[in-house]
């Protein structure tokens, strides 16, 4: 077993971790703790019925990439291995409001009729693969459940942790253990964290290579260029690409879109991989757009289609799991602008009704990426990308309604360039 695994069950620690189970896209907390006090059972266990099982398995070991590639093949490596009628909700242990004590994984219900094989299965991947394995035991008052971890040992056998947790709800901390693992990880604030996610990966991934070659050899904070910065974000099908032409025509300014062009060969590629690999390839995109910025914003107003807000919001929305109310709170650091990113001059966000934009997207008859996706048929989703994308400061967006005809939504940004631009 790993050192870090070990020092997660040194028992002061391991007692004062708080669990978070998704069921059906609500996060449900239960903690755990040396004696039964007689509190009320936790959530996650209420509907499990006498014969069915319960276990976690949490990814623990190796470094940050590996724990993150490892992640993402977890759920397929159990689905192929465990019973049919095993059932796996997202789940994560944190130590409360303590940064990047995250650990993910997920909990499983087995209804079958025996145990035999989901046992085997989990004992075997405790000895091969960088996992805490729990199982929880019902009680024999039927009510109170008990969690028993395993471990391996240094000759590869699967045993069991001596002692034993009674498991009692816990309430929401007071944040969502996602925002506390957040920068750097889902968000990135600088080129060299990025970069170095990119280099750490290349092994696994050969492509980010060629990323890394595409990038300058060092990024400075940088004051804005002689020119104009407007960076058109929204979500796909608000409009952005008529406005972003109009306004390149009507103000004779350069068009620039972030990701660049140069990584569009890659972006299926890093689209397919895991969020911390994929949000460092968009996190150097947005460095790769300012540089081109700083030059051409000497010669001309520049227009941006997307910048950093997009990368951010979509990245927030997606790691916090549940309601809006579980983002982090306006003015958390979270949202904060990279210090050695170019800022723009003004953001404009374009705003749609959902079905008037799902009509669009039909109508425009494109391919959408997953995250794309995901708006159209999760309204949470959608709400907290907006939400995000209106808390995100330095500069913040000015929302703009984009249902009118578009040359009555072009006259409207530019009035807004001449008013805070002075074009």
């Amino acid at each position: 077993m790993s050192r870090r695994a070990m020092s997660l069950l040194l028992l002061p620690q391991w007692s004062s971790r708080v669990f978070l189970v998704e069921l059906g896209g609500e996060p449900v907390y239960f903690s755990i703790q040396e004696k039964s006090r007689g509190k009320e059972v936790s959530r996650v266990f209420r509907n499990v019925q006498n014969n069915d099982r319960c276990y976690s398995v949490l990814v623990c070991g190796g470094d940050r990439i590996e724990r993150a590639k490892f992640y993402a093949e977890l759920k397929q490596k159990l689905l192929r291995e465990l019973p049919k009628e095993c059932d796996l909700s997202p789940m994560s242990s944190f130590l409360p409001n303590v940064k990047d004590s995250l650990l993910k994984g997920y909990f499983l219900k087995d209804t079958s009729p025996s145990a035999s094989l989901s046992e085997r299965v989990l004992r075997e991947f405790v000895q091969h693969e960088p996992v805490l394995v729990c199982s929880y035991l019902r009680g024999e008052d039927g009510q109170q459940w008990t969690q028993k971890c395993l471990w391996k040992e240094s000759d590869n056998r699967a045993v069991e942790m001596s002692k034993d947790f009674c498991v009692v709800p816990s309430e929401a901390p007071e944040f969502h253990p996602a925002t506390l693992n957040i920068i750097n990880s889902d968000v990135f604030y600088n080129f060299e964290e990025a970069c170095e996610v990119l280099k750490e990966s290349a092994d696994i991934i050969p492509e980010a290579t060629s990323v890394l070659e595409l990038l300058p050899s060092r990024v400075e904070a940088r004051s804005k260029p002689d020119f104009p910065v407007i960076v058109i974000e929204g979500l796909d099908a608000t409009g952005k690409t008529t406005l972003t032409e109009s306004l390149k025509n009507a103000l004779g300014a350069t068009l620039l879109r972030s990701p660049p062009q140069c990584l569009s060969p890659l972006r299926a590629r890093f689209d397919r991989e895991p969020p911390l690999f994929r949000r460092a390839f968009y996190a150097v995109g947005n460095y790769i757009t300012a540089e081109a910025i700083g030059q051409e914003g000497m010669k001309t107003p520049v227009i941006v289609d997307r910048f950093w807000h997009s990368t951010a919001a979509y990245a927030i929305a997606t790691a916090v799991s549940g309601p809006v109310c579980n983002l982090p709170a306006e003015g958390s650091e979270v949202y904060r602008w990279p210090t050695d990113l170019l800022q723009p001059s003004l953001v404009v966000l374009l705003t749609l009704d959902p079905e008037e934009r799902k009509r669009r997207l039909r109508d425009r008859g494109q391919g959408e990426t997953a995250e794309e996706q995901e708006l159209d048929h999760n309204q949470l989703f959608r709400l907290k990308v907006e939400e995000a994308y209106h808390r995100i400061s330095g500069p913040a967006c000015v929302t703009v309604d984009a249902s009118p005809p578009a040359d009555q939504v072009l006259q409207q940004v530019l009035l807004l360039i001449r008013g805070k631009c002075h074009l």
